[in-house]
Parts: structure tokens; sequence; C-alpha cells
């Protein structure tokens, strides 16, 4: 987790407008309280990609092991959700995780820091 002190926040503030600012093609906030991930969004003028970060990202990523519940032997992290729990295929939880970004149901709340 990283960014929730003030002062983190202001320097995660200030690098993604400088790797903006840089000529990156889009910024992956990893970890990152939901509402200064989109604040970041609308401040810079690249695509934001976010893995616990939130729904105010550009987009989303989820590792697949992580997306189908297959346990890594580690803690599940809270922006994970099982997409192969109450379907009967991969084909099937892909398509439905790739629907629920799609539709802004994932990432919800829960699968956030705050």
């Amino acid at each position: 987790m990283q960014g929730r002190e003030e002062r983190a926040a202001h320097k995660l503030r200030d690098d993604a407008r400088a790797i903006a600012d840089a000529g990156a093609d889009l910024l992956v906030l990893e970890c990152v309280p939901s509402a200064l991930a989109a604040e970041i969004t609308r401040d810079i003028g690249i695509p934001t990609i976010g893995i616990g970060a939130g729904p105010h990202c550009d987009g989303q990523i989820l590792v697949l092991h992580d997306m189908l519940g297959i346990a890594s032997g580690h803690r599940r992290p809270r922006f994970v959700k099982n997409f192969l729990e109450g379907r009967d295929s991969i084909e099937g939880a892909v398509r439905a995780y790739a629907e629920a970004v799609r539709d802004g149901s994932f990432p919800a709340a829960e699968h956030g820091y705050q």
C-alpha cells in the first residue's frame, strides 16, 4: 500500500505528472488508495491502469491466477475477486471479468484501499 500519508500521496502525484510529462503512454497504479488513484487519473493526460487502485482508473489488471481463485500460498490481496466461482470454465471467468470491468462493477469498493 502506498500513498496513504499526505507526503507520500504528494510524491505519487508529482511522480505521475513527471512520468506523463516525460512521454509515457500509460501509468500503472498498484495498491494506491482509490481517491488518490482517481485524482491522478483526472490530473494526467495518459491512461492509468489500476491493480488494487479502485474503479476510477482507465483500465484494470488482475493476474489470471487471482482471477481464477487459484491459491498461491500467499495471503489473498483485498483487490482480488474470484471470477471462476459460480462458472464452469476459464473462458467464462475471463468473460465475466472483462464484462465487470466494462460495466464498472469491478473493482467495487471492497476491492480497493481507502
